[in-house]
């Protein structure tokens, strides 16, 4: 049987509870919810990468990013994203983002995605994202 193993990313911080940032099993690896923070410091509270849907999404997809790196993924391992915004005027802003990244990125195939809204970020946050892999 193939174990679990948790990824927590230099980049991020430890948990607050128990849960991790990423968990891979075999060829599946699974990525938490990630918002935008900025790397982790040392003693400090994490921070959001700035005001707009676009800093904070593309801190997000780096800090997706970081945890696909971790379990041996890349963005072309990603089967299924999930982005949750907190306004649904942000639908078409986080398109544009959402498609000049992966465009930027070379990726070969699109993932499956969805987006909804949902209000219960902390406050300042305007996106969040999960997504699946599943490794070659």
């Amino acid at each position: 049987m193939t174990e679990k193993t948790a990824l927590t990313p230099a980049t991020h911080t430890t948990p607050p509870a128990k849960f991790s940032h990423g968990v891979r099993k075999g060829n599946i690896l699974q990525v938490a919810g990630q918002v935008g923070f900025l790397p982790a410091v040392e003693g400090q509270p994490p921070t959001p990468a700035g005001p707009t849907l676009r800093e904070q999404t593309l801190q997000t997809f780096a800090n997706v990013k970081a945890i696909l790196e971790e379990g041996g993924a890349t963005w072309d391992d990603v089967m299924m994203m999930r982005v949750y915004l907190t306004d649904v005027d942000h639908f078409a802003e986080m398109n544009e983002i959402y498609n000049q990244y992966f465009e930027e990125q070379g990726l070969k195939e699109p993932a499956a995605a969805r987006t909804t809204v949902y209000v219960g970020l902390p406050k300042g946050l305007l996106i969040e994202i999960d997504a699946l892999a599943v490794l070659s």
